[in-house]
């Protein structure tokens, strides 16, 4: 049984794995569990790892470089970078979180076999994406990079910020690559988060505020989610225990998306004001 957690003789990329957030506690995971891991980010992994390298995700000639360098065979790609919106541009934003994580995905699949696997982190702030599907269709149907930058750089007042827009993107695109790369037997996955204690949450708390972000509903125990409590699920669905796992985007929000989904959430603590009765 303890087999189809390991990681033992998988060569795996996490993108996003340097630094101290959900991708390095990852990493920790993943060379514990005996992988051969390589690391993709501009900040140097903490831990010791087969290989990194600094990659500017906001340009695809670093991207395909780099992944022209790693090689193949790759078991497992983790799309764990991400920028949080403020005080990045909503096009850059929109870059990293999803067009390079598409674009890299396209780059590590051609070094895949059946029983591969990809997970890309979303968020839980993207819930409601099924209602975005037609607005991000043209988005998702863009070829390449270039043609993706274009888009966003065309709709700047749908970018927005780039961040909720990205990471309901992110969902979208999970589902369709989950079924394009199904006939391969490689499995497509997705995370959404909720509000977690990285390096990323100032950067939350200055543009949203920090009443803001301490009375966000939080079902679990009141608090914020760890990078290890993510890095765990990513883990998780890239191994062979999640064998028959595609498609699919996991809410790892301490509740929220069930308080939304059921109308039981009070919002009336986001705008200081005292509940009713």
């Amino acid at each position: 049984m303890a087999g189809v957690w390991s990681y033992e003789g998988k060569r795996v990329l996490v993108s996003g794995g340097g630094g101290a957030g959900m991708g390095a506690a990852a990493v920790r995971d993943l060379i514990e569990l005996g992988a051969e891991v390589h690391v993709f980010d501009v900040k140097e992994p903490s831990s010791e790892v087969a290989s990194y390298r600094s990659v500017d995700l906001r340009d695809p000639a670093a991207i395909e470089a780099a992944v022209a360098e790693l090689g193949g065979p790759l078991d497992a790609l983790f799309n764990c970078a991400g920028l949080p919106g403020p005080p990045f541009s909503g096009l850059d934003t929109m870059l990293v979180n999803f067009v390079a994580a598409r674009h890299l995905t396209g780059l590590a699949v051609a070094h895949m076999d059946r029983g591969a696997a990809v997970c890309t982190i979303s968020s839980a702030g993207a819930f409601g994406w099924e209602n975005t599907m037609g607005q991000v269709a043209d988005l998702i149907a863009t070829p390449g990079y270039a043609e993706a930058r274009q888009w966003c750089e065309d709709n700047a007042a749908a970018v927005g910020e780039g961040y909720l827009l990205s990471k309901q993107a992110i969902i979208v695109w999970t589902l369709h690559a989950a079924l394009d790369l199904a006939p391969r037997g490689i499995r497509v996955n997705c995370t959404s988060p909720g509000p977690t204690q990285t390096p990323m949450m100032p950067s939350f708390e200055s543009y949203m505020g920090k009443d803001f972000m301490d009375r966000f509903p939080k079902p679990l125990g009141g608090r914020n989610s760890t990078p290890e409590e993510q890095g765990h699920l990513v883990v998780f669905l890239n191994s062979d225990a999640a064998s028959y796992i595609t498609g699919a985007n996991v809410y790892a929000d301490g509740g929220f998306s069930a308080g939304m989904l059921t109308s039981r959430l009070d919002f009336s603590v986001l705008s200081g004001e005292t509940p009713a009765g």
